[in-house]
């Protein structure tokens, strides 16, 4: 049986200089309390969400244009039985030019469906990246998802 790592993809207009720009903007599209620097590597930074999320990110991947990589360094998630699920795990946002268009594929390495959290952190990618980021990049401005 293969591992399958959550995924999603948007699709855009935008130059894949926009979409890279767009992601870094953390604050404008990751709804809660962001704290650090978000845009070059080696940054870290932690993102809380009131009491259910806290977790804390380094940036070990940076291509302008192409590629980003948060390694989550620690993680609280308050709603579940092992609370430390995303520490370790990867985020990646790769960007590639289709067809005179820009995708955005984002995956969380390590959010597996057999883990606990799959369906609601699922859920919440799936919202974030598809609705609230794929706004900040199309129309400047992040969309509040919950």
């Amino acid at each position: 049986m293969t591992t399958q790592n959550f995924t999603t993809a948007i699709l855009v207009n935008q130059t894949p200089t926009e979409v890279f720009n767009a992601i870094n903007n953390v604050r404008g599209w990751w709804q809660g309390e962001i704290e650090g620097s978000t845009d070059k590597l080696n940054d870290e930074f932690t993102y809380r969400m009131e009491s259910f999320h806290f977790s804390k990110q380094k940036i070990v991947e940076f291509i302008p244009g192409k590629k980003v990589v948060w390694l989550v360094i620690e993680s609280k998630l308050n709603s579940f039985k092992d609370k430390s699920e995303w520490t370790g795990s990867k985020i990646i946002f790769e960007i590639a030019e289709i067809n005179n268009k820009t995708q955005l594929r984002f995956s969380h390495l390590g959010l597996v469906p057999q883990i606990e959290c799959y369906g609601n952190c699922s859920n919440a990618w799936t919202a974030l990246i598809q609705e609230s980021l794929f706004s900040l990049v199309t129309t400047g401005k992040g969309k509040k998802v919950f």
